[in-house]
């Protein structure tokens, strides 16, 4: 007789995607993370509060991280986990040489063929066609400070702490690119795209920054080769979201089997 399905447990999983900040009411400023598990299987990590995380839990991608976890009750999609933050552990890191391998199991050309199978995340080997960078408008960025900022103003510290460094983005970034099913287009999410902005702004000036940019995710990235980490929305399990950008040379078809 088969049991049901475990509805929490400890696993481990090698880090893939570290979308960048968001901030909520409900639990404050979080971080959406995934990874792939030793089985080749995608679990979406969901709330981890980053920078109130101790030093030696602070992963990124490629460690291979140990965390206890239960099926969340606000989220249906196959994936999803919520995590004990505090059971973070890092035990280890994939190498540089390992990653084509792990890598290629998972990679899909066809974001409708994995909806149709259930899945709400995929590694999406995508034709890129076009980066573009588009500055926020007045309205988006004001909405934006007026959470942080009532969310600051509140009596509880935890908050006050969590969100009075963050810095949003004044721009999206986005990729158009053409799958099986076509061309479709979407805002990237990485938290690494938008920590480059912050970093390369105040070295080489707002200008330079975006110049930069252009250079290393619209051409060098696409011309080396890269992956699109693909989740779905939580409300709307249909509208697939750019989660995260892999570097990655061009893995050969003959090593995808």
């Amino acid at each position: 007789m088969t049991g049901h399905p475990p509805t929490s447990g400890s696993t481990e999983a090698i880090v893939i995607v570290k979308a960048a900040p968001q901030v909520g009411r409900r639990h404050g400023e979080t971080v959406c993370c995934a990874g792939i598990d030793l089985y080749g299987n995608w679990l979406r990590l969901y709330p981890v509060s980053f920078r109130t995380l101790e030093q030696s839990k602070k992963f990124g991608r490629w460690d291979r991280i140990k965390f206890d976890w239960r099926l969340p009750n606000d989220d249906k999609r196959t994936e999803s986990r919520r995590v004990d933050q505090q059971s973070i552990e890092i035990v280890g890191k994939l190498r540089k040489s390992e990653r084509p391998a792990f890598l290629a199991k998972a990679i899909v050309t066809s974001l409708v063929r994995e909806r149709e199978l259930g899945r709400s995340f995929a590694l999406l080997k995508p034709e890129i066609l076009a980066f573009k960078v588009e500055k926020k408008d007045v309205e988006e960025i004001k909405a934006e400070k007026e959470l942080f900022d009532s969310i600051r103003a509140q009596d509880d510290l935890f908050a006050k702490q969590v969100t009075n460094n963050y810095n949003p983005c004044p721009y999206n970034f986005k990729y158009r690119y053409r799958t099986d099913d076509g061309v479709r287009e979407g805002t990237c999410q990485d938290w690494e795209i938008e920590a480059t902005y912050h970093n390369w702004s105040r070295e080489y000036g707002e200008q330079g920054a975006l110049a930069d940019m252009e250079q290393v995710f619209g051409r060098d990235y696409p011309a080396r080769g890269m992956l699109l980490a693909m989740g779905t929305h939580s409300l709307h399990q249909d509208t697939w979201l750019i989660n995260g950008v892999v570097r990655q040379d061009d893995i050969s078809q003959a090593s995808m089997f």
